[in-house]
């Protein structure tokens, strides 16, 4: 999903990036969802939210990056077939009657990330943090064990 996250809502027309797409809608100002894209409006969120996932000798590290979120409305968590997910809920602006919108570019709703661990996770000793609206998960890994090697004494 990450690699084409224009289809989803999130970011529209711009002719430097490839992905960018400028999809025409012909149900866009109806008042009624019957639209393709009205739909997929709801998860932008899900499409927007980047992660990172990166590999030490120690460790699997995850950053997601979550602007403006506060880490009660982020949950982690770590299913018994080995799936990190990553999930929560951006609440919409509230509208004073008042006010003249003439652009909405960040995104909300509820969005989910979710990663399949590999085997040499330890899932019980997930550790996740967060500052600065980066979410950051490190998965320690266990030990690669080493081959037991047994010498064998050569008679003559």
């Amino acid at each position: 999903m990450s690699i084409i996250p224009s289809f989803f809502g999130g970011r529209r027309s711009n002719i430097f990036d490839p992905f960018s797409l400028d999809v025409w809608d012909p149900f866009k100002d109806f008042p009624f969802p019957t639209s393709s894209f009205d739909a997929s409006r709801e998860t932008s969120a899900l499409v927007n939210t980047r992660v990172d996932w990166k590999e030490t000798p120690e460790a699997h590290v995850f950053k997601a990056d979550l602007p403006g979120m506060k880490k009660e409305e982020v949950k982690v968590e770590v299913e018994d077939d080995r799936i990190l997910q990553i999930s929560g809920e951006r609440n919409v602006e509230k509208e004073d009657k008042n006010d003249t919108w003439h652009r909405v570019e960040r995104s909300s709703g509820k969005f989910t990330r979710r990663f399949r661990l590999p085997e040499n996770a330890k899932l019980n000793e997930v550790k996740a943090s967060m500052e600065n609206g980066v979410l950051t998960i490190t998965v320690p890994k266990e030990e690669a064990k080493k081959p037991d090697v047994k010498s064998i004494q050569i008679s003559g």
